[in-house]
Order: structure tokens, then sequence, then C-alpha cells
């Protein structure tokens, strides 16, 4: 929740996560720093806990869903894998990507840009909320009504030349998700509504877990520690990502308002917590909880304590922001209590060594390996 965030690993935009949770040092909205606003601590409290509630939806539930999503053959489901490579590389696209937009905001105009990014995130967001309610609505669909199935396929060529483009296969009730999403994403581009606003930035998060994989542990720590250095760079060494905080607008932060008790649903002086905040260590969450699977223990200590960590680092967060009355980079505290809590806990059952060498892929490969072994057993 730090006044300044980071961005999902997703796309380009994500880069720019970190930026959007700035806020002013008497805890304001960044983002609407026209007049400033002592909030009450009552309004204080409901807002920074809502958020804090908000931000943990998407991390359990998305770490769930990434179990079965590991399993998952269908391609529509399989998840995004992240190398250390990967990992290495990112927080200096994420830089690269945050100043790029540091320096259109100062060359173009703010409202164009802001119209351009405002039909991108209206369709993204349709589908990652399209994305998000599809198990849900399998399971409320009435049985009595028909669930038709549909494929939408571009080819190009014909004959024995012909490639397919697009060979995307759905049904009923995908529409009926397709539908609500839509009504979603038309009442926020119309009215930016902070409701519509937090839908479409809990579907992106909970994406985000589900279906970005670290490949390791390895890969994990270096990716948290790239952007914890990422963002205690651009918080504390430049104005850039407040520039960007102030005129970025998009549906990746979750905001609440703090004048929510005096002004109702028209509040508009909003706590914000980026959603990099909530799907970098969502992502190491969630691999924690695969790796959890794989002892085949029925039990699941690291994800837990993992879990327990980041509630604690954005605890943290949010007691140091109001102490000292500054914008604070969340992953400062995040990453060390994400990585660290799990890291004692393998300390003391002695799977520290075993932590490590988990490889997602190990799994399918002993398979592979046996095969193998029992051909030459054959022969």
């Amino acid at each position: 929740m730090s006044e300044a965030e980071q961005g999902p690993a997703l796309a380009p935009e994500a880069a720019v996560l970190d930026a959007l949770n700035a806020t002013e040092s008497n805890g304001t909205e960044a983002l609407n720093a026209t007049a400033k606003f002592v909030a009450t601590p009552e309004g204080t409290a409901l807002a920074y806990g809502s958020l804090v509630f908000m931000a943990l939806l998407p991390i359990f539930f998305g770490a769930l869903r990434s179990v079965s999503c590991s399993k998952s053959k269908n391609s529509a489901d399989m998840p995004e894998t992240i190398t250390s490579r990967d990992a290495a590389r990112f927080p200096i696209i994420a830089s690269c990507t945050l100043f790029g937009l540091y320096l259109f905001f100062k060359v173009f105009s703010q409202e164009y840009i802001n119209l351009l990014l405002s039909v991108y995130f209206f369709v993204l967001g349709i589908l990652a909320l399209s994305h998000t309610m599809s198990p849900l609505m399998c399971r409320v669909f009435p049985s009595s009504l028909p669930n038709k199935q549909y494929q939408l396929l571009f080819t190009q060529g014909s004959g024995d030349s012909k490639e397919e483009i697009v060979n995307y296969e759905f049904d009923t009730k995908n529409l009926v998700c397709l539908l609500i999403s839509s009504v979603v994403g038309v009442w926020y581009l119309l009215k930016k509504h902070w409701i519509a606003n937090n839908l479409f930035g809990l579907a992106f998060a909970l994406n985000g877990v589900e279906l970005l994989h670290l490949n390791n542990v390895s890969t994990g720590c270096i990716l948290l520690g790239g952007l914890f250095v990422y963002d205690v760079f651009w918080v504390f060494g430049t104005n850039v990502m407040v520039t960007v905080a102030k005129s970025f607008e998009a549906p990746i932060k979750l905001v609440f308002p703090q004048d929510l008790l005096e002004k109702g649903l028209e509040a508009s002086n909003f706590a914000m917590l980026g959603l990099g905040d909530i799907v970098i260590p969502g992502i190491f969450i969630a691999l924690l909880l695969r790796f959890d699977v794989s002892l085949k223990k029925n039990s699941r200590t690291y994800f837990y304590s993992s879990f327990l960590a980041y509630i604690f680092g954005l605890g943290l967060t949010i007691f140091v922001m109001h102490t000292f009355k500054h914008a604070q980079p969340a992953l400062l505290y995040l990453v060390p209590a994400c990585v660290g809590f799990p890291v004692i806990v393998a300390l003391f059952k002695g799977e520290l060594t075993e932590m490590f060498r988990y490889e997602e892929s190990s799994e399918e490969a002993e398979p592979k390996e046996d095969s193998s072994e029992s051909d030459k057993k054959d022969q």
C-alpha cells in the first residue's frame, strides 16, 4: 500500500502499478490534490481496513486457483511461467516503462493519453472480469437452461496452406459472464466510479496471481529483490512515480474513500493501494502454496506463513506511512516479510534445501524418467 507502487508483471502497464498508490502526507488522495482533506480516524480506519481486506481476496483465491490452473490442459487457462531471466529483466523493463510514461505525460496531452488508456483497460477489464467470474457462473448457472457451445475461428489462406489465427471455444455461460462484465466496463468508462474501478482491479489482481507462475523459489527471490530496489529507488530517489500517479487514470489500483461516512458512495478522497503491491507478493505466495501441495503432507504451512507475513508487511507499511507522514514503497516492507517468514519456517522444519530445489515442472519430469528407466529394464 505504499504511496507508490508496483505493477504486476503482466503487461507494460504493469510497471506503473508502483506509482499508483501515492497519497498526500496527511493520507489523502494524491490523484485529487486540488484541496486538502483531513480524514477522520474512523474514515481512515475504514478505508485502510477495506484496502487490506480487498488485497487479501485476490491473493488467497488467486493462489488456490493457481493450483488447479497448473494442472489444466485447457490452453486458455495455461499459466505464463516466469523464469529467472525474466525475473532479472523485469525491474529494468518496468523502469523503462515507468519513465516512458513519465515522458509521455510531459510531452503529450494528458487527456488524450488517458482516453486511449481508458479504452485499452476497458477491453482488458471486461476479459479479466469475465475470466474471474467464470468458475462462479458454472456453479450458479441454472441446469434447466441450455448451455450451447460456440467457436470463434479466424483462418488465413486456403487449402493446405490454411493457418489458424484465432480459435476460441466458448459457451453460453461464458457469454453471460461477458455480458455482465461489459455492463461494468461501460459503467467504468462513462463514470470512472470507484466501485467499478475496484471490480476491474480485483479481477486484474486475481488473474495475475492465478496465471503468472514463478518456476521456483529462487526466481521468486530474484523478482522480489529486484522490484524491492526498483520500488525504493523510484519512490525515494525521484518524483517520477508520483508524477505518473497524478496523471495516470486506469483501474490498476484499489481505492476506498476516506470520506465515505460523510459523503456516501459519492465520496472522492481516496486511499489507494496499487495492484503491484498485491500481484508481486501474491505470485510468490501462490508458488509456496503449490510447493505445499507438492509435499503431499496435507499441510499448508508455507502458504499460511507467507499469507500472514503479507498482512504483517502491509500493516507495517500503513503504520510507518502515518507515523512519518510520508509516502512509503510497500515492497520495502512486503518483500522481507514474505520471503523471510517462509525461510525461517523452512529452517525450523529442515526443509530449506527442498524448498529451493522445488521446480514447477519437477512432477511432470519424474514420470518421464520412470518410463525411460522401465524401458531400459525391459530391454
